[in-house]
């Protein structure tokens, strides 16, 4: 089942404008070491924040809080797993409220996915509740259309 949907769309000029202005006190306050070490590694730099930030945007909404209610910037981070694919990462009260919305039986899966074509970045948060295998406590399996 669907707990939540979110998207953002970011001007990568105006997250340049941002770290011109701000630098490190901007890195610091929004975006986790691991975050600052992928996108001081990228040639696209302000491209690979601007992601992040839409991932941030797009995850509060899911949530169902924007950035209000508690959650701070780096209460939600993105990695990538080694085939690329964008990884959400949830701390702290953003945690807190993923584990509150989350049914009685069920685990939480965020999907996220950014992409940018210059000047955008856009991301989408999908949070599922899939149901917990009670015999392994383990997701139960999807079948490959989602079917039950």
């Amino acid at each position: 089942m669907i707990l939540g949907v979110g998207t953002d769309l970011c001007n990568i000029d105006r997250i340049q404008g941002t770290l011109d202005r701000f630098g490190d006190r901007f890195r610091n306050r929004v975006f986790t070491d691991i975050e600052q070490r992928k996108a001081e590694g990228r040639r696209d730099v302000a491209g690979t924040y601007a992601k992040r930030w839409a991932a941030k945007e797009a995850c509060s909404k899911a949530l169902g809080t924007g950035l209000r209610m508690g959650i701070a910037w780096r209460d939600m981070a993105v990695s990538n797993l080694r085939t690329g694919q964008p990884v959400m990462h949830v701390t702290g009260w953003a945690a807190e409220r993923l584990a509150k919305m989350t049914p009685e039986g069920h685990e939480a899966i965020i999907h996220v996915t950014l992409t940018d074509d210059h000047p955008w970045a856009q991301a989408f948060v999908v949070i599922e509740a899939r149901p917990i295998d009670t015999k392994s406590g383990r997701s139960a399996p999807v079948s490959p259309l989602g079917l039950a």
